[in-house]
């Protein structure tokens, strides 16, 4: 995972302000080790700058997925949480009752894309890979739900 200290320096480089509030957001996404809502971020966020808006995190999340820092997550309900994220190219695996994401690497879909190019005409560009399921305490009963 990266670190706030290379987070803030990389935005900062970019030319964007770290104030306080972003750097409070900055630090609530790190915290968590699943992936959380922009409202939970805020929750969380809060507790390092009182003052910090529902629109001030929106913008932050948006800035760190497109950065790459954080990750942008399909949860069932419909609506988009994040996660923070790790170097590198990496997919998601997601448990749907606790909400615990981790990273993996590797992805063997080149033939898989390849074809899927060929039968649509798109260039595909890049990739998502989203797998959702139980993690094993989830699985024995031993976690709450989400």
């Amino acid at each position: 995972m990266y670190a706030e200290g290379h987070i803030i320096h990389a935005l900062a480089q970019a030319g964007f302000r770290i104030t306080q509030p972003r750097r409070a957001v900055i630090r609530a996404l790190l915290e968590d080790e699943g992936y959380s809502n922009p409202a939970e971020v805020r929750q969380r966020a809060r507790r390092y700058c009182p003052t910090v808006g529902l629109v001030t995190v929106y913008r932050t999340l948006d800035l760190l997925s497109e950065f790459g820092f954080a990750r942008r997550i399909h949860t069932e309900e419909g609506c988009h949480s994040y996660a923070a994220a790790n170097h590198g190219h990496r997919h998601s695996l997601i448990c749907r009752r606790c909400g615990t994401a981790i990273e993996f690497e590797g992805c063997d879909l080149a033939a898989f894309l390849a074809r899927l190019s060929r039968q649509t005409g798109y260039v595909i560009e890049d990739h998502l890979l989203e797998l959702v399921g139980l993690c094993t305490p989830c699985q024995m009963g031993a976690v709450g739900g989400r």
